[in-house]
């Protein structure tokens, strides 16, 4: 039998639910081999999944899910086997975190606009462990304050691209992201493909350095995972996947093993 790995996990540092040591512990009871922390737009979860994974010999890689824009789409961009400590991305991290702080304070005066004027960004910011505050955090309180009945909600009536609440994130190009992500020694791979909707932009992040697409994802029919598994092939991409801990926000992803 295969070992089974997860290599897209968000914890409490961005938009999971779980420390990094209560991740450590779920992937040891599901019985995993190896893990990724790949968090928004920070680093900080990696270092203590990596001293809880130790004892148990659990492999954690070095992880980071960055956000990036393009012709008003957000595209997001994971990295891989990254200097988490030192080096280009460290040096950026803290311009991300400053412009989801930022972001953040727009979208909720955006929803005071629409007179939801019971959210303040004391309340999101204490649904994380750090700066990294995303439309989640946001979502979460839509539905704890009755605005929606559901997360899902949330994003259809307010959060998304051309919704009330929607601001634009950090301009950074998924180009720019690949590029810093190599320069950190990481491996750069598109994050849900399916969801983002911009096929016409892997053939020229292939040549901008990808090395890879996340081509198994929840909740995704096979003839979509087929149609990614034909464009992963045609160039020459590692096809990523994962599964699924009930304690974090998870979904897929590649060893340095199968890359090389």
């Amino acid at each position: 039998m295969p070992a089974l790995v997860d290599l897209h996990i968000h914890t409490y540092y961005s938009d999971g639910t779980s420390s990094p040591e209560e991740v450590v512990a779920d992937a040891l009871n599901a019985g995993l081999a190896c893990i990724a922390v790949t968090d928004h737009d920070i680093t900080q979860g990696v270092a203590p999944a990596v001293a809880a994974a130790k004892p148990s010999g659990l492999e954690v890689i070095p992880g980071i899910e960055l956000s990036s824009e393009i012709e008003g789409k957000d595209v997001h961009i994971l990295g891989y086997f990254i200097d988490h400590d030192k080096g280009p991305l460290l040096e950026r991290l803290g311009t991300f975190l400053d412009a989801r702080v930022a972001r953040m304070k727009q979208m909720i005066l955006n929803l005071k606009a629409v007179g939801i004027n019971n959210i303040e960004f004391d309340e999101v910011c204490a649904l994380t462990k750090s700066r990294a505050v995303g439309r989640a955090h946001l979502a979460t309180l839509l539905q704890q304050k009755g605005w929606v009945t559901s997360f899902k909600d949330a994003f259809e009536k307010y959060l998304s691209e051309g919704r009330p609440g929607w601001a634009s994130k950090y301009q950074q190009t998924p180009f720019e992201a690949i590029d810093l992500i190599r320069q950190s020694n990481g491996i750069a791979v598109m994050a849900h493909p399916m969801l983002t909707q911009k096929d016409e932009l892997i053939s020229p992040m292939v040549k901008a350095g990808l090395g890879g697409l996340e081509v198994y994802y929840p909740n995704t029919t096979d003839t979509v995972i087929k149609f990614y598994e034909k464009i992963a092939k045609k160039y020459d991409l590692v096809m990523t996947h994962g599964v699924f801990l009930p304690s974090a926000s998870v979904y897929s992803s590649p060893t340095k093993r199968a890359i090389h």
